[in-house]
């Protein structure tokens, strides 16, 4: 047991200094520090001089495009004043606070169930459905060591660079026929939707599922880097509806990764994700990974 105890100390230090190596890596010399990680994670190298997948043209437009609007649009706060100045306020959730430090968030005054979330990264996610039940003082930690991070530095997703770190609270959301919600993640190119996934088992044991379906809600033959869950899910009511929010959500970035909810018949806007799998996700068959790279239209930078 000894032994356990030392080997899992010795692995989170190597982490850690993995972490470290990474952040100075991306700070002396970023391309090199991204074709090193997605060599390891993706399995090639990328062509960043002629990129044409999908996962090669992420990481492109991490290191050559930029747009103050993208990064507005990565704040889990900011994203709000976006929605509403597009017309689609109504789909926001309820906000119960946001928060500077953790310090001020009044646990007693918030309902049994609520989500915290960090605004400046990706998977900085506190979901309670039950406050009495809730370790207070260990989410506190949690959400201190989130607000110390940089998540730029994760693996150089500049989007998240110049956002103020903050913590919002918002309404725990809770469909009456459906035991976990299902979020909806529409991939838009320019405004145009592609294709879209849904996640499935993601408190199973065995794992995330995901399974990609085209606009006519037709499965897609192909999986990235999660399998598939072997099921079909029926088309929302709100299908359509989520379609034109999309659209309008989407139209200024070259690519970007439109979130919804749809709640006992309410639709309801998730997130804006620029880099989903921060473009370091496999495709099987491969050949998807370049159709979906033909969707990207790269911007031209020196104008």
């Amino acid at each position: 047991m000894n032994n356990v105890k030392i080997s899992i100390r010795q692995s989170a230090f190597v982490i850690k200094v993995l972490h470290i190596f990474r952040n100075i890596a991306y700070r002396i010399n970023p391309e090199w520090a991204i074709k090193t990680h997605f060599k390891k994670r993706v399995g090639y190298v990328p062509d960043l001089k002629n990129p044409k997948s999908f996962n090669e043209k992420l990481q492109w437009l991490k290191l050559h495009w930029r747009d103050p609007k993208a990064t507005q649009c990565a704040d889990k706060y900011s994203v709000r004043h976006y929605v509403i100045e597009q017309g689609y306020g109504d789909i926001l959730n309820n906000l119960l606070g946001v928060y500077d430090n953790v310090d001020d968030i009044n646990f007693d005054s918030l309902p049994n169930k609520f989500v915290l979330k960090a605004t400046h990264g990706s998977g900085m996610n506190i979901i309670c459905k039950d406050k009495s039940k809730l370790d207070i003082n260990n989410a506190k930690k949690m959400m201190m060591k989130w607000l110390k991070q940089n998540y730029y530095y994760h693996s150089f997703e500049w989007v998240y660079k110049d956002i103020r770190p903050r913590i919002v609270c918002e309404e725990f959301l809770e469909d009456s026929e459906y035991k976990d919600l299902i979020d909806y993640k529409f991939m838009c190119f320019n405004g145009e939707i592609r294709c879209l996934f849904i996640c499935s088992d993601r408190d199973n044991i065995a794992g995330l599922k995901v399974d990609f379906y085209d606009m006519d809600w037709k499965l897609m033959p192909f999986y990235r880097y999660y399998p598939n869950s072997g099921n079909k899910i029926e088309k929302p009511e709100g299908f359509d509806r989520m379609i034109e929010y999309a659209k309008i959500l989407s139209r200024p970035f070259p690519f970007v990764r439109v979130d919804f909810y749809q709640v006992n018949g309410k639709i309801f806007f998730g997130e804006l994700t620029f880099f989903p799998g921060s473009g370091m996700e496999y495709f099987k068959p491969e050949l998807y990974d370049y159709r979906f790279g033909d969707w990207i239209k790269l911007p031209d930078v020196n104008n």
